[in-house]
């Protein structure tokens, strides 16, 4: 899941437990040093950063901790301090999203997903606090619970394997490791490409690879020679190649010009540039430089 290639798996399962289109930016360093000697690592599986800048841990634990609970606070809570910089305001914390997908049974209760979030309620007249106009302004939400930590806790185990929406698609995933062919979550069909050859022996992925590296070679001789063909008729001062060319000469301005401001875009990325300044400074769309290779 570290590899930017599978990012669209894991903002699959992402999407359908959060209810939102998720978009990952980048997979953070997921183990933070010590502040002390005597200080615990904060170790997680995964730590991502989303587009809006929102952090999410991803933890997958198999065996049971008595203390998990707090193991999770302490997790968030870690991430949450070491994201905010002296001199910053503290309306510049950071929005922490912790999802546990635990394989025994944690605490009890019937069901095998469960949300987590702070509210407050009045003692008297048992309303819920809410945020003022400006606040809403300010903090971009309209809830105080959204500004809080928000723990998802999954238990596999407890899932009775039967189906009702795409999340249910996921954890049976994640119980069975199958994926039917009636299943259709955001990112489930690239996990299952993915598993198919994760399952394989070291010599069947070998060979699969191999056959997938000369295919990409096939096209790329397939690229090439149309490239030579063209620049040989050319080169001969052939008519057709001549007509050819001017009609593409703007064209060919055009695809020059968009590689330099593909190639000013990968040197911003190089050097940790916000994405919205990167989109401005080079014209180009989000979706074109979220899917950039560098």
């Amino acid at each position: 899941m570290r590899l930017k290639a599978n990012f669209g798996i894991l903002e699959g399962f992402l999407s359908e437990l959060l209810k939102e289109d998720i978009k990952i930016d980048e997979i953070l360093e997921s183990e933070t040093n010590q502040d002390t000697k005597n200080d615990k690592y904060n170790k997680v599986d995964l730590l991502v950063r989303k587009a809006n800048g929102e952090l999410i841990i991803i933890e997958v634990q198999n065996n049971m901790e008595a203390d998990y609970l707090q193991r999770i606070l302490y997790g968030a809570s870690k991430v949450l301090v070491e994201n905010i910089y002296v001199g910053e305001p503290y309306s510049e914390v950071k929005k922490i999203i912790c999802v546990n997908i635990v394989f025994f049974d944690l605490g009890q209760g019937a069901d095998y997903v469960y949300h987590g979030t702070t509210k407050y309620e009045g003692l008297h007249k048992h309303d819920i606090l809410q945020l003022t106009d400006k606040q809403q302004i300010l903090f971009k939400t309209d809830e105080i619970s959204k500004l809080y930590p928000e723990y998802y806790i999954v238990k596999v185990n407890q899932f009775d394997e039967v189906v009702i929406d795409t999340l249910d698609e996921w954890i049976y995933f994640f119980k069975k490791e199958e994926i039917k062919d009636s299943f259709n979550a955001k990112g489930l069909h690239q996990a299952k490409d993915t598993l198919a050859v994760l399952k394989l022996s070291d010599k069947e992925r070998k060979e699969y690879r191999g056959y997938l590296e000369q295919k990409r070679y096939e096209a790329s001789m397939v690229v090439t020679n149309h490239k030579a063909s063209k620049i040989e008729g050319m080169l001969e001062g052939r008519e057709e190649g001549i007509k050819i060319g001017e009609e593409n000469k703007e064209k060919f301005a055009e695809e020059r010009a968009r590689q330099t401001k593909i190639e000013m875009a990968i040197k911003c990325l190089k050097r940790g540039m916000e994405l919205i300044d990167i989109i401005e400074l080079t014209g180009l769309s989000e979706v074109e430089i979220r899917t950039m290779k560098y």
